[in-house]
């Protein structure tokens, strides 16, 4: 169990940060932007939760969840699996985490209309929350994926699919509280030529 009873220790001064195993990075190193981004992400869904809380009870019970699971995913990248045994067993993210997410994609797009063109990030202030919340899990992702194309970092397979299909639920998300797509501001390519 994490414990936090002092918030600052002047170890980072130097410009580095802990890893979970201990090891010591730079704080502009890709495995702590990535999981630094994860957490920006979270960041986001938690502003749009307070627009969702009372007018869209069952899309913030999944977003309570993301939000849990998006804390799991930033223990996972923050202890790299580097093949070494560990004293404990780290908290790895796994498919059941990823099959929940899509079965909450599936359960809110059932019910949204039918898209004939982009949306344009905007609407509702819950749907525009979701929006960038969206775009931050989809910077998230691609940190992850250049951090998994360095052949000395390893990046749990599952992680990947996990955030991919966060931005996804939250893309679906942020068109079911503009009305279920009503509401959504579409894109007119051109419009202002």
């Amino acid at each position: 169990m994490v414990k936090l009873n002092k918030i600052y220790t002047r170890t980072g001064d130097d410009g580095t940060t802990g890893l979970g195993t201990g090891e010591r990075r730079l704080k502009s190193d890709r495995r702590v932007e990535a999981y630094g981004t994860v957490d920006e992400a979270n960041a986001c869904i938690g502003m749009a939760r307070i627009h969702t809380g009372a007018g869209h009870p069952a899309i913030d019970a999944m977003l309570s969840r993301i939000q849990n699971d998006l804390f799991d995913l930033g223990a996972d990248l923050a202890v790299p699996d580097d093949g070494e045994p560990l004293e404990y067993e780290p908290l790895r993210i796994v498919a059941a985490q990823t099959h929940r997410v899509e079965q909450d994609i599936d359960l809110i797009n059932k019910d949204l209309r039918p898209l004939k063109s982009f949306v344009l990030n905007g609407g509702t202030p819950a749907a525009a929350a979701l929006h960038l919340a969206r775009t931050v899990a989809r910077r998230a992702e691609r940190l992850m994926v250049a951090l998994a194309q360095d052949p000395a970092e390893h990046v749990n397979r599952e992680a990947l699919k996990y955030i991919n299909r966060v931005s996804d639920f939250l893309f679906v998300a942020a068109r079911a509280v503009n009305d279920n797509g009503n509401a959504d501001v579409l894109w007119v390519p051109g419009k202002n030529r």
